[in-house]
């Protein structure tokens, strides 16, 4: 047997690709021997912090009893639709998302079923026009393989697909626990934040007062494993106290993680290239978003199956496309940001990272590789959480008068 069909069965992401009822498929030709070598820089902080990067892309589908669909995402909120010319992804998940399908179409009305309509208006529409126009209402929406794998960038990041910037001259070797504030939430970012304190970081979780990580919502489990280990800070961003304690932040941290469009966080007065070309912060910036900081996609909305969509990161069988795993490009760019992160802080040098989750999937994209009738697949499965997850809020006070 083909080793990546092997090591794709084993990993439990097998399980999660293809249509229900059916066998599942086999990964994309690129995606298992592509993924190994982006986590390998993360092997010099400890030898298993990654002992499966297959198997990461199955953790959230473990823990939420979720299961292969084809067409529509293991989640159920994103769904692969033909259009007049081709096809594209589009996700529903939040109820704003449903409430703008009226308006993204150009129909009258609430719609008893969305879906439908959007299955119904798609065939007589072309793919790209649908995308453009879902982006001026903020509907995360992107056409199939739209996002190519993006140059390559500085020799130091080697073949990550990323973008980044040197911000200025050597500061110094890597510290030996390097403070990370992390500003992301649901997965992408978490799961960075969570590499880098497996690999030796202070990490301190900051999140809005106002508005939590989506992700508490969810099973506990999933929390607590890309959260336990960091310290918790809540802070009010309507309040001036809030901003500024922010700003301190900021200012005192090694490496700055954030998944926001660039927008949100200049509306609190912080800049990454200005904060960067200061000389005296943060070491490296991690922006992670869905098609990118800079150009015509920074302020598009993306979540991980769309994400993958717009990559191409797909699998194919007779009928047309399925997606691939769960919300693939969520674990694949955090195990990339990670991978620059640890690759960054090595170099001595001051760098802004940029980590789109439509290139990071193009990277692994490929043709379908095919699977034997016999082989054995293994069903998902998570690592077990180091601990519960610091309570909301609770090392705020500590952490602020650390600052000081």
């Amino acid at each position: 047997m083909d080793e990546r069909i092997a090591e794709w069965a084993a990993s439990g992401a097998m399980a999660l690709t293809g249509r229900a009822g059916r066998p599942p498929l086999g990964p994309p030709a690129p995606l298992v021997e592509r993924l190994h070598r982006f986590v390998e820089p993360l092997a010099g902080g400890a030898p298993a912090v990654v002992a499966d990067p297959l198997a990461l892309l199955a953790e959230r589908a473990a823990l939420f009893g979720l299961r292969r669909h084809g067409a529509r995402s293991c989640g159920g909120g994103t769904r692969l639709v033909r259009a007049r010319d081709g096809w594209f992804g589009v996700t529903l998940a939040r109820g704003d998302d449903v409430g703008a399908v009226p308006a993204w179409l150009e129909l009258d009305g609430a719609l008893d079923d969305p879906w439908s309509a959007v299955e119904e208006q798609a065939a007589r529409r072309g793919a790209v026009e649908l995308v453009e126009r879902a982006a001026l209402i903020g509907l995360p929406v992107a056409v199939l393989g739209e996002r190519t794998r993006p140059p390559a960038p500085p020799s130091v990041f080697g073949e990550l697909p990323v973008r980044a910037h040197d911000c200025g001259a050597a500061i110094g070797p890597r510290p030996e626990q390097p403070l990370v504030v992390d500003l992301t939430s649901l997965w992408a970012g978490p799961l960075c934040g969570q590499l880098l304190s497996l690999c030796g970081a202070q990490v301190i979780k900051v999140e809005s007062l106002n508005r939590p990580d989506g992700a508490r919502r969810g099973p506990a489990a999933f929390y607590d494993l890309l959260n336990a280990g960091k310290r918790s800070v809540a802070l009010d961003f309507g309040t001036d106290d809030g901003i500024t304690a922010l700003h301190r932040l900021v200012r005192a941290a090694d490496v700055v993680l954030e998944a926001s469009r660039p927008r949100a966080l200049q509306q609190l007065g912080i800049d990454a290239d200005a904060v960067l070309e200061a000389g005296d912060g943060p070491r490296v910036w991690v922006s992670i978003t869905g098609h990118g900081r800079d150009g015509p996609g920074a302020n598009r909305v993306a979540f991980g199956d769309d994400a993958a969509v717009a990559g191409g990161l797909v699998v194919w069988d007779e009928d047309g496309p399925c997606f691939c795993a769960d919300a693939v490009a969520d674990p694949v760019a955090g195990l990339v940001a990670a991978s620059a992160t640890e690759l960054a802080l090595a170099s001595g040098r001051r760098w802004l990272i940029d980590v789109a989750m439509s290139a990071a999937a193009a990277a692994l994209a490929g043709p379908t590789l095919p699977v034997p009738a016999d082989v054995e697949v293994a069903a998902p499965r998570a690592r077990t959480p180091d601990g519960l997850a610091a309570p909301f809020g609770a090392d705020t006070a500590a952490v602020l008068e650390a600052l000081r």
